[in-house]
C-alpha cells in the first residue's frame, strides 16, 4: 500500500511492533506477572484470537501474497543446484537476527538483566534494575523479531490471517528440541526440522509438515527414554 522499499519497510515494521510489544506487557501483562505463568499464558491467546479475528473481520479471509517484483522468481546455480535469491536472503537476515540477540544477551548489560530476570528477579532489583521495565524491553524485543519473521514469511510465500496459527506448533516443537532458553540450540533445531519437512515433502508431496511432526515426536520420546540410562541398564 506504501510503496515504500523492502528495507524500510521491515525498520518500520520493526520499530512499530517494538512500542506494540513494550504497550502489551506494561500495560497489560506486568499486572499478571507472579509465580504462576497461567494467567499470562490464558492473557496472551486470548489476544491472539481476538487479533486473528480482527484481522478477517477487516481484511477477509482470503489467501494474500506480496508481490516484491523480479527478486521473487530470480535464482543462481550453486554447484549446479539452482536456489532462489530471495530465500538466500530471508536466511541470511534470519542468521543475522540470532547472531544479534546472542551477542545482546551475552556482551550487554541489557542481555544480562534479561537473563537474571529469567533466573532471580529478586537478584536483578537488588541490581538497581525495575524488573517491569526488563520485561516490557523483553517483550518489544520478542514481538519485533515475530513481526520481521511474520514479514518476511509473508514476502516468501502466500499467507492469511491463520498462518501464524499454522507455524505455532512448530515454533513450540523448535524451542522444545533446541532446549528453553538456548539461542543456538533453537537455532539449529529449527534448520533441523526445516530440512526434515522438505525431505519428507519430496518423499510425499501431500504429507505437509507430517514428517517435521514425527521428527519431534521421535526425539521427544528420545528424550523422555533416557537412551544414555537405557543404554548402561542394556549392557549391565
Amino acid at each position: 500500500m506504501t510503496h515504500l522499499p523492502l528495507p524500510l519497510v521491515i525498520v518500520l515494521v520493526a520499530a512499530i511492533t517494538f512500542g506494540l510489544g513494550w504497550a502489551l506487557q506494561t500495560v497489560m501483562l506486568n499486572r499478571m506477572i507472579g509465580p504462576n505463568p497461567v494467567p499470562a499464558m490464558v492473557a496472551t491467546m486470548g489476544l491472539s484470537i481476538i487479533i486473528r479475528n480482527a484481522l478477517v473481520a477487516t481484511f477477509g479471509a482470503d489467501i494474500r501474497a506480496i508481490d516484491i517484483g523480479a527478486l521473487q522468481n530470480e535464482g543462481v546455480s550453486i554447484f549446479g543446484v539452482s536456489i532462489g535469491v530471495l530465500p538466500i536472503l530471508i536466511f541470511l537476515a534470519a542468521v543475522a537476527l540470532f547472531a544479534a540477540m546472542h551477542l545482546l544477551l551475552t556482551r550487554t548489560t541489557l542481555g544480562r538483566a534479561f537473563r537474571a530476570a529469567a533466573d532471580d528477579f529478586e537478584i536483578l532489583e537488588t541490581l538497581g534494575f525495575n524488573r517491569r521495565q526488563v520485561y516490557a524491553v523483553a517483550m518489544g524485543i520478542a514481538v519485533t523479531l515475530s513481526a520481521v519473521a511474520g514479514l518476511l514469511l509473508a514476502i516468501r510465500r502466500s499467507y492469511s490471517p491463520y498462518s501464524g496459527v499454522e507455524r505455532l506448533l512448530i515454533s513450540f516443537e523448535v524451542v522444545i528440541i533446541g532446549g528453553i532458553g538456548s539461542l543456538r540450540g533453537s537455532f539449529f533445531a529449527g534448520l533441523f526440522l526445516g530440512v526434515v519437512q522438505l525431505v519428507g515433502l519430496k518423499i510425499s508431496p501431500n504429507s505437509g509438515p507430517l514428517f517435521g511432526h514425527l521428527a519431534f515426536f521421535i526425539i521427544l520420546l528420545a528424550k523422555q527414554a533416557d537412551l544414555p540410562a537405557l543404554m548402561r541398564w542394556r549392557r549391565t
